[in-house]
Parts: structure tokens; sequence; C-alpha cells
């Protein structure tokens, strides 16, 4: 389980898409004066742009570590679009003593959207999104406006969105630009995307409650009640005109 808040960008210094175990390992290489590694072990859960991943190898005095990158995970988020130098936001897992600044984040990317839109607002910067279109429906029915979402691991509250044209936004303050390498992306560029898990719960749960016996008898009164609500709302507005 993560946060969202990124605590550290890593580079990218090895690539091996046929390593030892026949997978994808990358390396990545942290800050001379990073802390990350400090309290860290083999088999340890750490987060690459929002992707959940184990430790396999550590180096603490570089500081630098390795980690193995299963097919599955390739086809289903950017990380097979990295290369040597490339930049990454990394986080590793919370503690019980951990304060939650963000949402509750799994590692567990669900889709990935491109940005279609970079837009200056003052200081800050807004960027559009929108997943690829086999994803589209599955990921915008959890989008909601000023709900959260994680790109690239990074913890975000959605500012607006268009559930017909199939996007939404988010806005990064000056503070966020500096800490995160979603702010160096561009329009075209692909972001890994993890839709709020609270919502697929509620969804799940909410399912569950409607086919249960009698769950569709207890919602029909107050669905009713809303619908009668709307029109004698409509009619009294019909009659001051």
């Amino acid at each position: 389980m993560f946060t969202g808040l990124v605590e550290e960008i890593g580079t990218v210094v090895e690539l091996d898409s046929h390593d030892e175990t026949g997978g994808t390992s990358l390396t990545i290489a942290l800050p001379p004066s990073s802390k990350l590694l400090e309290d860290a072990a083999l088999g340890d859960s750490i987060a690459i742009n929002g992707v959940c991943l184990t430790a396999t190898w550590l180096s603490p005095s570089a500081p630098r570590f390795k980690v193995g990158i299963a097919p599955e995970t390739l086809r289903l988020t950017n990380l097979g679009q990295l290369a040597r130098d490339s930049r990454v936001n990394l986080e590793r897992a919370v503690r019980a003593d951990t304060r939650m600044g963000g949402h509750f984040v799994q590692g567990h990317v669900d889709a990935t959207a491109d940005i279609i839109r970079v837009a200056a607002d003052g200081n800050a910067v807004t960027l559009r999104f929108r997943p690829r279109e086999a994803h589209r429906e599955s990921v915008m029915r959890y989008v909601v406006h000023k709900g959260f979402i994680a790109l690239d691991g990074t913890s975000l509250t959605i500012t607006k969105v268009d559930d017909v044209e199939g996007w939404w936004e988010v806005m990064l303050i000056a503070y966020t630009q500096e800490k995160v390498v979603l702010a160096e992306k561009k329009e075209g560029d692909s972001v890994n995307v993890e839709v709020d898990v609270l919502a697929k719960y509620a969804e799940k749960s909410m399912a569950g409650y409607l086919g249960a016996s009698g769950g569709q008898a207890l919602l029909k009164p107050v669905v009713e009640k809303m619908v009668q609500d709307m029109i004698a709302q409509a009619m009294g507005a019909h009659q001051t005109k």
C-alpha cells in the first residue's frame, strides 16, 4: 500500500530485457543524498511510476536498486517505454505510523492514459488525460470531479471531467511540479493510471446490496421520491414563468 506522495525521483541507469530470470529488470539510481534505501531490505515493495515492484538487489551506499518486471506488467503499464536516463517517481510502501497525506494507492495500475493537453495557469499547470480506447469506459466510471486519482504514482485531485468525450484534468501547483516526473511530460506522452480503490469497493458493495433479496424493493421508493421532487421542481419553475 502507498499514499501517492512521491518520495524521490530516480533515474534508470540499466535496463535489461533478457536478464538472468528470462524477464526484464530495471536498475534505478538515486541522488547521492537520498535516504530512500537506508532501512530497505531485499523483497521490499517500491512503487516506480505508480507500479508496485519488488526490490531484488540493493546498494544503499551507492544508492541504487534493481527490480524485476513481469511481461503482464509491461503490457498494462508504461514501464516498457522507459530507457536509460528516464526519470521515475519512487515511493516506498507505507508503514503503520505513516501520515496519510495522499490517498490509498495499491500500486496496481488499471490502465494507461495519454496527455492530450498541457496549459499554464499562472504558476500552475493543467493537464488533460484520455485513457486508451480499450479501457476508457472501465476507467471513466471511477473518475469524478474532486475525486482522487494516481497518475504515475502521484496522488492528485481531479479538477474537471468530461464523461462524453472521455477525459479528465488535474492541476499541478509549482511545488508539485518540482517533485514529480509528470510535470516533465508533454502532450502525447502516457501515464500509468490507478483509480481510487475505495470507489471500486463502494460499487461492488452497492451491486451486492441491490442484487440481494429485497434490495431493489428498498431502493425503489427512494428513486421514486427523487423523480417526484424533480418533476415538482420543474413544474414549479414553469408556472412562475
